[in-house]
């Protein structure tokens, strides 16, 4: 960088921390296609790559993958910022409500969002700090503690989601069959690094 500034990790609600840094910098925010470029700069990408160091498509791949990452959150985190939520905080609602009585164990919700046990604390603290959730404890493990959503936090959950589904979540330009397509191919790089048996 220069100056010789450090770079600092930055990182998301729930997300591991990254170093970034000087071009690093720019090139982690998400940038929106005002105007878009007269090729893909992906594919030209690949092209040299093939060109100069060996066979592109897992660059290709990863690096399309990437930034459909950036265009996604931009877009869902444009559609929760009025809510007060992060994606992180929308998505631990989300499991609340799906569960039988609308109440997890801490431990459960990091099991299932997949994130570290600091990274849901830090969550849930966000949330009860927002009313959206309370924590009681568990009726038959001291060592439990529930979260449970509260009213505000149903209504609240109810109306970011009409946000995110009316943009259907950032994800455009594919069929419902491609959706399905792509989530089954995703599903299966997800399987082989160990998400799931």
């Amino acid at each position: 960088m220069a100056g010789g500034a450090r770079s600092r990790p930055i990182a998301r609600e729930g997300e591991p921390l990254r170093p970034v840094g000087g071009i690093a910098l720019l090139a982690s925010l998400v940038m929106t296609s005002r105007n878009p470029l007269p090729f893909d700069p992906i594919m030209r990408a690949a092209a040299l790559w093939d060109e100069r160091i060996g066979p592109a498509g897992t660059m290709a791949a990863v690096t399309s993958i990437m930034r459909v990452q950036q265009i996604l959150l931009s877009a869902v985190d444009g559609a929760l910022r009025p809510h007060g939520l992060t994606f992180a905080r929308y998505e631990a609602l989300v499991l609340l409500t799906f569960s039988r009585r609308g109440t997890l164990p801490m431990r459960v919700m990091g099991e299932r969002l997949q994130l570290h046990p600091t990274s849901v604390t830090n969550i849930v603290d966000r949330l009860q700090g927002d009313g959206l959730v309370r924590r009681t404890p568990h009726p038959t493990d001291r060592r439990a503690t529930l979260v449970e959503i509260t009213e505000t936090g149903s209504a609240l959950l109810e109306a970011a989601t009409k946000s995110v589904t009316s943009i259907d979540f950032g994800l455009s330009g594919l069929t419902a069959e491609q959706q399905d397509e792509l989530t089954e191919l995703l599903g299966r790089v997800r399987k082989a690094a160990g998400d799931f048996d």
